[in-house]
């Protein structure tokens, strides 16, 4: 199946694209699009692999599912336009940042800035339908952004996976520990936050990865 992705994920990821379950999975997004209301936009589906080459990535972040309500959704996880609100869980993820690099808090949610450098701002589930959280989940999805974590494992090396959260800390079996470095905590949900996500040092433990392994740390 030809997918428009960014070409060094499309030359790793073609093999899923071409099995039945993304098929189906395509034939249920392209009708949810014509039928309900669906975030984010079609052509930002996979804006986290088109803002992120895969030879390119030096850090995965993984989330659950898009924002679901209008203007959120731009195919990053945690991450909302520079016009809209910063929500709870990304608020909480920049008070952590302060607390670890003395970063001040910026202004945008807007994440794309992290994704240049590099960050792999992955959604498990990349569609939703508006109002509906976890509506588009059990359909494939989870399916090709396992394989993704799976093929980024494999094929990289010194990769740091930030897992917040027990859904995220689950997609720990599918990671090499002896190539990668895992860094898990709760999730910065205000609900978890303060069990132990804020205090976690993730940013400064990922950077400090980085330049022993001799990879540009990230400009948080």
């Amino acid at each position: 199946m030809e997918v428009k992705i960014e070409e060094s994920w499309k030359k790793v990821l073609q093999e899923e694209f071409d099995k039945e379950y993304f098929a189906s999975l395509v034939d249920f997004v392209r009708n949810a699009y014509k039928t309900t209301k669906v975030y984010p936009k079609g052509a930002n589906i996979f804006n986290a692999f088109n803002l992120c080459p895969f030879d390119n990535v030096k850090l995965v972040i993984i989330g659950q599912d898009p924002y679901h309500e209008e203007g959120q959704a731009q195919g990053l996880c945690f991450s909302v336009p520079d016009d809209v609100a910063i929500p709870p869980s990304l608020n909480n993820i920049y008070k952590e940042l302060h607390d670890d690099l003395g970063i001040e808090i910026p202004q945008s949610g807007d994440l794309t800035r992290w994704a240049r450098q590099g960050v792999l701002l992955l959604n498990a589930t990349l569609t939703v339908q508006a109002h509906l959280a976890g509506s588009h989940q059990g359909r494939g999805w989870e399916t090709f952004t396992d394989a993704v974590i799976k093929i980024v494992s494999e094929k990289r090396e010194n990769v740091v996976f930030l897992l917040w959260g027990a859904y995220a800390i689950k997609k720990s079996a599918l990671i090499d520990r002896t190539k990668h470095l895992i860094l898990t905590s709760p999730h910065p949900s205000p609900l978890s936050a303060y069990r132990g996500f804020f205090g976690n040092k993730h940013f400064s433990k990922a950077n400090n990865y980085l330049r022993e392994h001799g990879i540009l740390e990230i400009n948080w």
